[in-house]
C-alpha cells in the first residue's frame, strides 16, 4: 500500500498525522474498531512515522466520539490491513458506552453553564441599563 505515489509526507501534527493515517488506511477513514497493537502495524508500514505523533494521533482517534459510537456495539475489531483481529470484550464495550455518557454529560454541564453565563450578564446589562435610565430621571441638569 505504501507505493511512491501515495508516500506519506511528513506531518509533524497530531490532526496532520491522523488525516494522513484517514487517507491511506480504510480502518481509520471508515472508524473500524482497531487491533489493539495498531502502532505496531502502522510503524511496519511507515517506518518513517514520528511514533510520539503517532500514538497522539490514536489518541485522538480512539477517543472520538466516532469511534466511541463504533465501540460500544463492536464485535471484532480489525488489522490495519481490514482483516478480523481480536474480539471486543464487553468490559471495552462498557468503556466506550461509559466515555460517552461522560462526554455527553461534561457537554450538556459546559452549555448549561454557558447559558447561565449569558443569563447573567444580560441580567447586569439590564439592571445597569435601569439604573442609568434612574440616575439621568433624577440628576440635576
Amino acid at each position: 500500500m505504501n507505493t511512491p505515489e501515495n508516500k506519506p509526507t511528513s506531518t509533524p501534527t497530531t490532526f496532520g498525522m491522523l488525516k494522513e493515517l484517514q487517507k491511506q488506511f480504510a480502518v481509520f477513514r471508515d472508524c473500524q474498531p482497531l487491533a489493539i497493537g495498531i502502532d505496531k502495524q502502522v510503524i511496519a508500514a511507515l517506518p518513517e512515522v514520528n511514533r510520539r505523533v503517532l500514538r497522539s494521533a490514536l489518541a485522538m482517534h480512539t477517543r472520538s466520539v466516532r469511534y466511541l459510537k463504533v465501540m460500544q456495539n463492536a464485535t471484532e475489531r480489525v488489522n490495519l490491513d481490514g482483516s478480523k483481529a481480536d474480539a471486543v470484550t464487553e468490559e471495552q464495550r462498557t468503556f466506550a458506552a461509559t466515555s460517552l455518557h461522560e462526554h455527553f454529560k461534561k457537554a450538556a454541564n459546559e452549555r448549561k453553564a454557558q447559558q447561565a453565563a449569558e443569563a447573567a450578564a444580560e441580567a447586569d446589562r439590564q439592571r445597569a441599563e435601569k439604573l442609568s435610565q434612574l440616575a439621568q430621571k433624577f440628576s440635576r441638569n
